[in-house]
């Protein structure tokens, strides 16, 4: 994605029918294009640090009380492209904005930092994602409470939110995430209880 993002970005902003996406996107529809990206914090001292990108501030309400190494508040999102391993140069904002004009329907945004944490989804990116473009944002990377599931959804309106690793491991009940997203006032369809959810498959005769 970011480097389809770069492409789009070095012609001045225009689709030439090129990439993947824009492949899916016409031949499928953008529903069915649902682009992943993984950003990774990089801490500024302040905004001249950051050289025009986006930013976001996590002394805010939502940031957590989060700080970088030397005790920066600022920080802005780095794509990364081979899961994490090398950096972009571009920013979540960019890539975002780049993929939704590329013809993406869907983002699934995976936080780096946040990945396998267990204590949140990244706030301050999410919500700085849904007010840069107008499709769906999936959260995802940090989830380890069913709260965390409303929270993300109260404070930054993502359409979705998933975690895999809390699931997997059975030590969260999808029921115990819906029950919590009913009561903080979310429509949520009916689930499975806990002992059905956790049961171990039937042996087949």
């Amino acid at each position: 994605a970011a480097e389809a993002a770069r492409a789009y970005l070095e012609r001045g902003g225009t689709c030439d029918g090129s990439t993947s996406i824009e492949a899916i996107s016409a031949k499928y529809g953008a529903q069915a294009c649902v682009v992943s990206i993984d950003p990774r914090r990089v801490w500024v001292a302040d905004a001249a640090a950051a050289e025009g990108h986006a930013l976001a501030d996590h002394a805010g309400p939502l940031g957590r009380g989060g700080r970088g190494p030397a005790g920066e508040s600022l920080c802005w999102y780095e794509c990364t492209l081979q899961g994490g391993r090398k950096g972009s140069g571009l920013d979540v904002v960019q890539v975002a904005r780049a993929v939704e004009a590329l013809g993406a329907g869907e983002l699934l945004v995976n936080c780096i930092d946040c990945d396998g944490q267990h204590a949140g989804f990244d706030l301050p990116l999410m919500a700085m994602l849904k007010a840069a473009v107008s499709i769906p944002v999936i959260a995802s990377s940090g989830a380890g409470a069913p709260e965390h599931f409303s929270e993300v959804f109260r404070s930054t309106q993502v359409e979705a939110a998933l975690a895999a690793s809390i699931f997997h491991r059975r030590t969260v009940a999808i029921s115990a995430v819906k029950e919590c997203c009913a009561t903080a006032g979310f429509a949520v369809r009916a689930a499975a209880t806990p002992s059905q959810e956790f049961a171990p498959p039937a042996e087949s005769e």
